[in-house]
């Protein structure tokens, strides 16, 4: 056992004076802080998710054309800016979240990502739509850090781990919404799916008018840590493995899942492309429908596993399960049903694997740099899966195949296998105020 877990920082008896003490029950007050925080991710979900439901029609209309390679690789592109503006302002936004605050960046975030998902809507070419869609990114990527930090910090100790696993459970409700909103109004038009999914968004900016900063960081705050938001701290000896390994093994998970769901509504409509677009939309919806259903499955499931595996343990269970579901899909699956069917078992793996990431990297960090920490491992990683979904649109175009593509770049869940020991086992600790 290694120095780092033997002795984690921050909860040592020694610091513990000085520790912020948690409350030991949930409040009414607690409760709005958890529906708000939840609500924040679902709403922030559905602004990341409800294009890739859209990229066939939006694609073809916009360019003029139905031809494949022409759609998914610009979409594609799309969808890599995206992502790469999701791990900039996820990196950014986590800086500031811990130098001026949890619920002061929440809502400047959803503001954000509310109103350029709802310009997406008014776009003329697929430049604009991409210009929109990352500005969008930015917000969706700095609400996570901040939503995170913000929950994880104002909970209780005991309720901590399962109410974060019930937050990022958030994200496949939001993807489940936004398929039900694409089967209702996506045969209509795009612009619609994105105009609905995008004004709910003010019901949390409402909510978040009440909730107040956690008193652990109000707390950091007032010693004048010079070290607030700092990503020099995150590389110095003490925190280095913690982010490497955070990093690494989110960016095995987002980049193979990604490869796996983005591109297979897209895959859909190619085999169901004589049914027609009405249909098309209806077998993307019930695949996002199916995938996020059992995700759901898949966070649940992580509310016991977390405990009797622990957080690395967790990872590497689902981090295998999506290796083998990603394999059988692409190379097994030659029908729409096939996909449909092999979808349940692809989102408990490969979305409910996130769950691990809610728990697990709050715990990791102080709360100096909790929200940098965050943002940086889970949004950075980012970054690299928008490099990772372009290269599945390059190699669609290149090798003529969806499950193909898939497969090549489907096979980084493997490297998530040997990332997750990078850092250490959290089970048992506090979080870290010093």
């Amino acid at each position: 056992m290694s120095t780092d877990e033997r002795h984690p920082v921050g909860v040592t008896t020694a610091d513990a004076p000085a520790a912020a003490e948690p409350p030991t029950r949930m409040t009414g007050y607690l409760w709005l802080v958890l529906v708000s925080a939840f609500l924040a991710w679902m709403f922030d979900s559905i602004a990341l998710n409800v294009f890739n439901l859209i990229l066939t029609p939006s694609m073809s209309e916009l360019l003029h054309t139905t031809e494949r390679a022409a759609i998914v690789g610009t979409g594609g592109l799309i969808v890599a800016i995206k992502l790469v503006a999701w791990g900039i302002g996820g990196t950014i936004f986590g800086v500031l979240t811990d130098r001026f605050g949890r619920a002061r960046i929440m809502l400047v975030t959803i503001v954000i990502y509310a109103v350029f998902t709802g310009l997406s809507a008014l776009a003329q070419n697929w430049e604009q739509l991409a210009v929109f869609q990352a500005i969008a990114g930015l917000g969706i990527g700095g609400e996570w850090a901040a939503g995170a930090a913000l929950l994880a910090e104002s909970l209780p100790e005991r309720l901590r781990p399962r109410l974060m696993i019930i937050m990022q459970l958030a994200f496949s409700v939001g993807y489940f919404f936004a398929a039900v909103v694409n089967l209702g109004v996506g045969t209509a038009s795009w612009r619609w799916v994105l105009v609905w999914c995008a004004v709910p968004a003010v019901l949390v900016i409402v909510l978040r008018l009440f909730v107040k900063e956690p008193e652990r960081w109000v707390r950091t705050q007032q010693r004048h840590d010079r070290r607030l938001g700092s990503l020099r701290r995150l590389f110095e000896p003490d925190l280095r493995r913690r982010t490497l390994g955070g990093l690494f093994s989110a960016m095995a998970l987002m980049v193979g899942s990604f490869a796996a769901t983005t591109f297979a509504p897209s895959w859909i409509a190619e085999m169901s492309a004589s049914a027609g677009p009405a249909q098309i939309a209806r077998y993307s919806s019930y695949f996002a429908m199916l995938l996020n259903g059992g995700a759901i499955l898949g966070y649940i499931a992580l509310i016991w596993l977390t405990v009797s595996l622990g957080r690395r343990g967790s990872y590497f269970v689902f981090c295998l399960g999506s290796l083998i579901t990603a394999v059988a899909m692409f190379t097994l699956a030659r029908s729409t049903g096939a996909v449909l069917w092999a979808a349940p078992i692809a989102g408990f793996f490969m979305l409910g694997g996130f769950g691990v990431f809610a728990v697990y990297l709050p715990e990791l960090f102080p709360t100096a740099v909790r929200a940098t920490g965050q943002g940086f491992c889970f949004n950075f990683a980012r970054i690299i899966t928008g490099v990772g979904t372009l290269t599945t649109g390059v190699l669609v175009g290149t090798l003529g195949s969806f499950p193909m593509a898939g497969l090549i770049v489907s096979l980084v869940f493997a490297v998530g296998l040997f990332t997750i020991w990078i850092g250490p086992e959290t089970r048992g600790w506090r979080l870290s105020d010093s």
